[in-house]
């Protein structure tokens, strides 16, 4: 249902409302119609990924904004598809609605290879979960003795056991590496019961494995093909604790290189979900939580602090150590994730390479709190201490 506001000779405009289906050549139409109304602004409502197909069509034809459905919801009684295009219509007309981020087709393009890497290493993770169920089942025990039941080693005995391999030795002597000391620890972890229906499952899911690896490494080829235009985003935020290759390319589809969308570093983390809720009433402040957001984005920018919390003499790990003993190990994460994504922020914008402010940027922040903590501690435990510069 679409509704067109048109200025008329009285006060209120002119209103049209036409109905069209969702197929290419009914949108083509009503491209033609807009154009031919003489429409420069219009909205429509994000609803699951059945906006995409519109938005799609409609984005040359005129300014188009995309706004939340949660945030154009109607007064309650008549609903219909009617009263929601013309009530879209009357909001869009008294500027009460709010642009949803949609970044540019070469960004969204990335974005989807982006994703489709992620859920592709998602299945694989799975894969290796159910073979190992399958090696479980078969009373061979490896992944208690290696660290990566699916590297090299691990692979060349999976190989052979669904060769018909069964002999211990045999199978522990395709150790490689490090693994070669634990080589009696090995032969008596791969002794088990493996019948021919164990080497069946363990068979298919190897080259289901291998299938989604290929897989992998072809959407990541694609991914390095589109990153041409955004090489110099992808140096910069590898700069930033925690963000590898992947990462950076990852999050230049999720937020792209132009920063302008975002007013501030705090709208940027507010959209993403990593910032305190704020619902006040009668000045009682409600729960804190923080809103769901962009998953995608949360849940990257979650697992960069989290490979950032575990890095050495730098700011993100001072910071998870000095909230994570009061305010719980995930609510520290999230502070993290919060602070790193401000700081993309800043790097995009400015085109500058992250300054980390240093493992003591907290001690040498509040020096002489810092000395009366360390210095009530020893007291407190029988020593008497005296101060003296170094």
């Amino acid at each position: 249902m679409v509704c067109v506001l048109t200025p008329g000779a009285g006060a209120e405009p002119r209103k049209q409302v036409r109905c069209y289906q969702t197929t290419t050549g009914q949108l083509r139409q009503l491209a033609a119609w807009l154009q031919q109304c003489g429409v420069t602004y219009a909205a429509m409502e994000a609803t699951g990924v059945y906006w995409k197909p519109v938005f799609n069509v409609l984005e040359p034809a005129c300014e188009l904004i995309l706004v939340n459905a949660r945030q154009v919801r109607r007064v309650p009684g008549r609903k219909t598809d009617k009263a929601d295009c013309e009530w879209l219509a009357s909001l869009l007309r008294h500027g009460l609605l709010q642009a949803s981020f949609v970044p540019p087709r070469a960004v969204r393009e990335l974005r989807d290879l982006c994703r489709m890497r992620a859920s592709l290493v998602r299945e694989c993770v799975q894969i290796g979960n159910r073979l190992r169920k399958v090696l479980e089942d078969a009373n061979i025990k490896l992944d208690s003795v290696a660290s990566n039941t699916l590297g090299i080693s691990g692979r060349d005995m999976i190989r052979a056991l669904i060769e018909g391999e069964q002999d211990p030795a045999a199978l522990a002597q395709l150790a490689r590496g490090r693994l070669r000391s634990k080589k009696a620890a090995l032969e008596e972890a791969l002794e088990g019961q493996v019948r021919e229906h164990h080497r069946f499952l363990m068979g298919q899911w190897m080259k289901l494995l291998r299938a989604l690896e290929e897989q992998v490494a072809e959407v990541a080829r694609e991914i390095e093909r589109r990153m041409q235009g955004f090489e110099w985003a992808a140096e910069l935020l590898i700069s930033v604790p925690g963000v590898d290759r992947t990462a950076a390319c990852a999050l230049t589809g999720e937020i792209g290189a132009d920063m302008s969308r975002f007013p501030s570093s705090r709208h940027l983390a507010s959209w993403a979900g990593l910032c305190p809720g704020n619902q006040q009433s009668a000045g009682h402040n409600r729960s804190g939580r923080s809103h769901r957001g962009n998953s995608w984005i949360k849940a990257l920018a979650v697992q960069i602090a989290w490979a950032a919390s575990r890095s050495k003499n730098t700011y993100c790990a001072a910071l998870y150590r000095r909230l994570a003993p009061n305010r719980g190990k995930k609510r520290a994460l999230i502070a993290v994730a919060n602070s790193l994504l401000q700081a993309v922020w800043f790097i995009l914008t400015r085109r500058q390479s992250y300054r980390n402010l240093g493992g003591d940027y907290f001690e040498q922040l509040h020096r002489e709190r810092t000395a009366q903590s360390l210095v009530g501690r020893l007291e407190r435990i029988g020593y008497r201490v005296a101060l003296q510069p170094a």
